[in-house]
């Protein structure tokens, strides 16, 4: 494990030893994150899309997505109507 300190614009220094480790160089995209209290940073090679595949798969593991899209689909127009009526009330 290394320690890195933040600069005053809350920059780091990732340690050759890490760099080397993960063969990351000048110029490679990282993905940054948070999981909790931690910050992931995660070199991206190749695609985006590969890498977010399946990234959320636990939590939507025993979900049926259609029910869940038709529930939040009404949950908007709920709100869509509320909002009418208190334009409406405002204008009056």
């Amino acid at each position: 494990m290394k320690t890195v300190k933040l600069s005053k614009k809350f920059q780091i220094v990732i340690p050759r030893s890490i760099r080397n480790k993960t063969g990351i160089s000048v110029g490679d995209t990282l993905i940054i994150d948070t999981e909790g209290e931690k910050i992931n940073l995660t070199p991206l090679s190749g695609n985006y899309s590969e890498y977010t595949r399946n990234l959320h798969s636990k939590i939507w593991k025993n979900v049926d997505i259609g029910k869940y899209i038709k529930n939040e689909r009404k949950s908007w127009d709920k709100k869509v109507k509320n909002i009418d009526i208190v334009i409406l009330e405002e204008l009056l």
